[in-house]
C-alpha cells in the first residue's frame, strides 16, 4: 500500500512540477532576464565577463522545466511519505481532504515560511562570498521547519483525546508559529552577513546597491524594487500550483485505492 500511495505521489510530483514549469516559464522568466542583464551590465561597469557556457534559451526552456519536473516528483515522494505517515492518525478524514491538508502543509512548511525569512531573489541577488553560507540558512530553515512540522502532527494526535480536534490542531499549530518564529529571529538577516556587512554596509537584505565611483557619482543604478517584486510574487504562484496540482492529483488517486468495497457499494 505504501509502495502504491508514493508512486501515486510521484506521478502528482511530476504533474505539480509541469503545470508550474508552464507558469514560471511564462511569468518569472522574464524577470530572470532581466535580472541577468541587469548583472551583465553592472559586471561591465566593473570589468568584462566572460560568455555563458549554457545559452539562456536551453537555461530558460530545458534546464528549467527538467529542475521544475524534477523538484515536483521529489516533492511528491515527500508529499506521499508525509500523507502514509498521516493517514489513520489525524482523525476520519476523507482521502481527498487529507490530500489537500498535507499540500498545504507542504507549501507552508517547505517554502512559504522559509519565504518570509529567506524570499526567493532572482539572479542578480546576492553575491558570492555569501553563497555558501546562504545555503546552509536555508537548509537550518528547511530542516527546523520540517521537524517543527512533524512535532506538531505528533502534539496535535496528543493533546487531541484531551481538547479535540479543532482545539488540539490550533495548539499545535500555534506551537509550530512559535518555534519556528525563534529560529527565524535568531538566524542572521542575509544583509547582516560579515561579507555584506563589510563591503555593503548593514541593510536587511542583499538587493545590489546603486554602483558608485570613488567620487559618490551614481555610475550604474541599484536593482529594480519592481523586477524583484514581481519575481518573488511570481516564485510564490508557482510554488502554490506545484502543491495545489500535488494535492488536486493525488487526492482522488488515493481515494480510489484506499477505498473498500463496502464503501462503493454505499
Amino acid at each position: 500500500m505504501e509502495r502504491k500511495l508514493i508512486l501515486r505521489g510521484l506521478l502528482a510530483g511530476g504533474a505539480g512540477g509541469l503545470v508550474a514549469f508552464g507558469f514560471a516559464r511564462i511569468f518569472a522568466e522574464p524577470q530572470i532576464q532581466a535580472a541577468i542583464d541587469y548583472e551583465a551590465g553592472r559586471d561591465a561597469a566593473h570589468e568584462p565577463s566572460g560568455p555563458d557556457l549554457f545559452s539562456r534559451t536551453l537555461q530558460a526552456n530545458a534546464g528549467l522545466g527538467v529542475g521544475m519536473i524534477l523538484f515536483g516528483i521529489a516533492m511528491g515522494a515527500v508529499f506521499a511519505v508525509a500523507y502514509t505517515i498521516c493517514l489513520g492518525r489525524v482523525g476520519n478524514l476523507r482521502p481527498r481532504t487529507l490530500a489537500m491538508l498535507v499540500a498545504v502543509g507542504g507549501f507552508l512548511g517547505f517554502y512559504f515560511v522559509l519565504f518570509l525569512k529567506y524570499p526567493a531573489n532572482p539572479p542578480a541577488i546576492g553575491h558570492e562570498e555569501t553563497i555558501q553560507t546562504r545555503a546552509n540558512l536555508y537548509l537550518a530553515m528547511v530542516v527546523c521547519s520540517l521537524l517543527f512540522l512533524i512535532g506538531a502532527v505528533a502534539l496535535g494526535k496528543l493533546l487531541r483525546p484531551r481538547f479535540g480536534n479543532w482545539n488540539a490542531t490550533l495548539l499545535a499549530l500555534a506551537a509550530y508559529v512559535v518555534l519556528i518564529g525563534v529560529v527565524m529571529a535568531v538566524l542572521p538577516s542575509l544583509g547582516h552577513l560579515a561579507a555584506n556587512v563589510q563591503e555593503y554596509g548593514r541593510h536587511a537584505t542583499e538587493t545590489p546597491l546603486p554602483l558608485t565611483d570613488s567620487h559618490g557619482t551614481i555610475v550604474y543604478p541599484g536593482f529594480d524594487v519592481d523586477r524583484l517584486y514581481a519575481f518573488r510574487l511570481y516564485s510564490v504562484g508557482a510554488q502554490v500550483l506545484l502543491w495545489g496540482v500535488i494535492g488536486a492529483v493525488f487526492g482522488p488517486l488515493a481515494d480510489r485505492l484506499l477505498r473498500t468495497p463496502v464503501q462503493v457499494a454505499v
